[in-house]
């Protein structure tokens, strides 16, 4: 077997929002094919790997990535071609040399984890196994259980919902295929739910799931509960929240909004912390500013009843993994490996984060595609639960197939147990 690098080429393709992306393309000597591209949030951190596009007006509205593409032909792909796939932390550390900048503005975030990912699957088909087998290094024994981002906030026509997503998530799901079903069912129950409190049917929001019917997240609340209840899942269905407070808050006066007011960090802990009393929450993820490392102890000092979970807050970067751990801030993060750039510094996150009890959450982006590197990442590393976007759209249904595929693939394979997670 010879496992070393023949070939790198990239190419601009488009994501599940029709923005330019970067697709990567590593081969070795003995034809094992690795592609890999680099998905973009909605809610995008300010420590992220920077996305490096052209900003030409006349292409895609200045989106395009012709740049990253000839970055990744012109300069990473002479300095890695002759390594072994296999040697992935030395090859990640010559792209992140070679940028020589924190957050990868030189060759562009989406260059360099774009190539990390697709000399990640080159190694795994030159081992032959799948990615997820090659991550876990044994059979897996569990899937994850998937949470489904049923209502999306943000700035509508008629309201602003400062919460960005409402989550549920089915952890009393006996096995995969109950628990996508739970979530499907629970899904297009919600739709004549909020039809009915609307009077009409609501928007396909951007994100996939139902434009926010109320400016109110205990109404929400209680609309997503009532589709539960016609359901028959009650006490089977837990909460969850991304409420990317970094979008609305005002750093002039270091307020956040709710329900249409300006509030402090107290008030909205307060409230949050109301609504864990009162609905079973899994997770309430990024509920302040991504810069508030004053708050955050007291929120997870005063949230006692669900996991607190940092997204931008920590954007799968180790350090401020580390900071946030020693201010007992947090329970766990969002791990998003383009968060930071490389596969390697992905899964430092990620040890980091096992050593010291905390909870990784592999997610996809919005910007997702077919395939996402973040399913396999999910699997291999036999994580509770994941986070899988809204049951709509092909890339957001891939990611449940995928897991319902690895079960059935892997003999004996269960839906993973999350009751000790849960602190309701």
């Amino acid at each position: 077997m010879n496992s070393k690098i023949k070939s790198i080429h990239a190419r601009q393709i488009v994501d599940c929002k029709c923005r330019p992306m970067v697709e990567v393309d590593v081969v070795t000597e003995d034809g094992c094919l690795g592609r890999g591209c680099a998905p973009t949030g909605s809610s995008v951190g300010m420590s992220e790997s920077y996305v490096l596009r052209d900003n030409n007006p006349d292409e895609y509205h200045g989106l395009s990535v012709h740049k990253a593409v000839d970055n990744v032909n012109n300069l990473i792909a002479p300095a890695l071609c002759g390594m072994d796939v296999t040697r992935q932390k030395e090859i990640d550390q010559i792209m992140i040399n070679l940028d020589g900048t924190p957050e990868k503005k030189s060759l562009g975030g989406n260059a360099v984890y774009s190539t990390s990912i697709a000399v990640f699957r080159a190694a795994a088909k030159a081992s032959r196994q799948t990615l997820y087998q090659y991550i876990a290094g044994d059979t897996i024994q569990t899937v994850p259980v998937p949470s489904f981002n049923v209502i999306n906030g943000g700035h509508y026509a008629d309201l602003t919902q400062p919460f960005n997503e409402f989550i549920i998530m089915p952890y009393g799901a006996s096995d995969i295929y109950e628990a996508v079903e739970m979530g499907i069912n629970t899904f297009q129950e919600l739709e004549k739910v909020i039809a009915k409190h609307l009077g009409h049917k609501p928007e396909v929001a951007p994100s996939y799931g139902y434009a926010s019917p109320s400016a109110d997240p205990e109404v929400n609340l209680n609309l997503i509960s009532e589709a539960v209840e016609k359901c028959g899942y009650t006490g089977k269905i837990g909460f969850a929240f991304d409420c990317a407070s970094s979008e609305m808050y005002d750093r002039k006066n270091n307020t956040y909004l709710l329900k249409g007011e300006r509030v402090t960090a107290d008030a909205l802990i307060d409230y949050v912390k109301m609504l864990t009393q009162k609905f079973n929450f899994v997770f309430i993820e990024d509920l302040l500013d991504e810069e508030d490392w004053e708050s955050y102890p007291k929120a997870h000092k005063e949230i006692t009843r669900t996991n607190i979970i940092g997204d931008d807050f920590i954007v799968t970067n180790l350090d401020r993994l580390k900071r946030a751990y020693k201010l007992n801030a947090l329970d766990g993060f969002i791990l998003k490996p383009n968060q930071v750039g490389t596969i390697t510094e992905a899964m430092n996150a990620y040890n980091f984060a096992k050593e010291h009890d905390l909870l990784a959450i592999p997610s996809g982006r919005a910007g997702g595609v077919i395939g996402d590197v973040v399913m396999d990442f999910a699997v291999g590393l036999q994580v509770g639960f994941i986070k899988n976007g809204a049951p709509r759209s092909g890339e957001r249904i891939d990611k449940l197939n995928f897991l319902m595929r690895a079960c059935d693939l892997n003999p004996g394979c269960q839906l993973a147990d999350i009751s000790s997670l849960l602190k309701f």
